[in-house]
């Protein structure tokens, strides 16, 4: 019932927030002399901080329509190549000057863990001058119907195998924090198959490879409760009139208040400072606050199923880095990556995914040749520098690009680079 009665109160809310809505444009209007003094400056900013804390945040557009390629600027275009009821890949497709050589081929698998992959936006725009740029744009499950069954992490195992199919070879494959976990299965699963089409390097970034290593709040937490406890107080059915209604379903708002939790000083300041901002009128500061949050707080529902068996898998069993993860009936073997490179990327401030346990394929990968293989530290940043802000920009997207190019399949020579201010293996 606790999801309806959300549901329920954002419903109940809906008219107040239109009036403040209202109001706050009345105020803010230049013609109304009020707008011009304090009290109507205070006035507008307590009817904005309202209603931006009480409305639902719908999913953000990537508003990527062009990027520089050359030193030219040049169009982007966002097409979905393949589709399956959990997921979209979207192609975001440049214009090409006439004769640019191919760029590798990048596939970005997305967090499936509260948030849309827009909040990868920075990623994919750092990467766009110099790769052919794919993202999975998982869908929230309050959205998708009963009738379309089940999605769990073998379908999530699935799901990045049939991408890396559709796509063809010498694809490489970037996971952002928590796909760490079923990109490296799938990497193992085709390795051990002899699929031609296994990615040609792997990029893990702030991932829970191995969650018993340097443990953070997140990871304590599944530590203290049973499995029975998740299931029995955190999952919830998708409220009617949704497409999911009845869908059993982790809800996007409890996830979020869990993110929230952990840092809630910092974001009580942070909205009593875009409440002084607007007071002030300095609208730089305040359309920052306003951009990050519309994204931030912009959440999706997870099926049931696939929180549950991550929740079991990775985080209490630990079953990956033991060896005794299963996919499909059959045991995944990390050490059957013989031929995708292997670079591992963390940050030294990471709060989510502790230092080291990304660093642990490294370990449970034992025959990647040294020379494919790669460890970067990134000093100063927590788990959103990782994938996003001016020292991913600077200092951790040329490394991904970098190493993507030398190990593409292309019959080139290999040579292994040692990098200043961070840590290589």
């Amino acid at each position: 019932m606790f999801y309806q009665f959300y549901e329920l109160n954002h419903a109940a809310l809906a008219p107040f927030r239109a009036a403040a809505d209202m109001m706050r444009l009345a105020y803010s209007n230049p013609l109304n002399p009020l707008s011009h003094t304090a009290f109507g400056r205070t006035l507008t900013a307590s009817l904005e901080v309202f209603e931006r804390t009480t409305r639902r945040y719908g999913k953000p557009e990537f508003g990527l329509p062009e990027t520089t390629i050359d030193d030219k600027s040049v169009s982007v275009h966002e097409k979905i190549v393949w589709k399956k009821p959990f997921c979209n890949l979207i192609h975001f497709e440049r214009s090409l000057p006439a004769g640019h050589s191919a760029d590798p081929r990048i596939l970005i698998v997305a967090p499936m863990s509260g948030h849309y992959a827009t909040l990868l936006r920075g990623t994919v725009e750092a990467l766009l001058p110099a790769a052919d740029v794919y993202i999975t744009d998982w869908i929230d499950a309050r959205m998708v119907p009963m009738t379309e069954g089940t999605f769990d992490l073998d379908d999530y195992i699935d799901y990045v195998i049939e991408m890396l199919h559709h796509l063809g070879p010498d694809t490489h494959v970037v996971a952002v924090c928590q796909p760490s976990v079923p990109v490296l299965a799938a990497a193992a699963v085709m390795e051990a198959a002899g699929d031609r089409l296994a990615p040609s390097s792997m990029t893990l970034m702030g991932g829970p490879i191995d969650t018993r290593i340097n443990p953070t709040a997140v990871n304590q937490l599944a530590k203290e409760k049973p499995l029975e406890w998740f299931a029995d107080n955190v999952v919830m059915n998708v409220p009617w009139p949704q497409p999911g209604f009845m869908r059993p379903v982790y809800p996007g708002f409890l996830q979020l208040s869990g993110f929230m939790s952990m840092n809630l000083d910092r974001h009580m300041i942070a909205h009593k400072d875009f409440f002084v901002h607007l007071v002030k009128n300095d609208g730089e500061p305040a359309e920052k606050h306003r951009d990050f949050y519309d994204e931030y707080l912009a959440v999706m529902d997870l099926t049931a199923e696939f929180y549950l068996q991550t929740v079991d898998q990775v985080f209490i069993k630990h079953a990956l880095p033991k060896g005794e993860l299963m996919h499909r009936g059959e045991r995944v073997d990390p050490s059957a990556i013989r031929n995708i490179a292997l670079l591992t990327v963390e940050g030294e401030n990471d709060d989510i995914s502790g230092v080291g346990q990304t660093h642990a394929a490294q370990t449970i990968c034992t025959n990647i040749p040294d020379h494919m293989r790669m460890h970067y530290l990134q000093p100063d940043v927590g788990h959103y520098g990782v994938f996003n802000g001016s020292r991913f920009r600077r200092e951790i997207a040329p490394r991904i690009l970098a190493f993507t190019r030398e190990h593409a399949r292309t019959g080139r020579p290999v040579v292994k680079r040692v990098i200043k201010g961070g840590k290589s293996a």
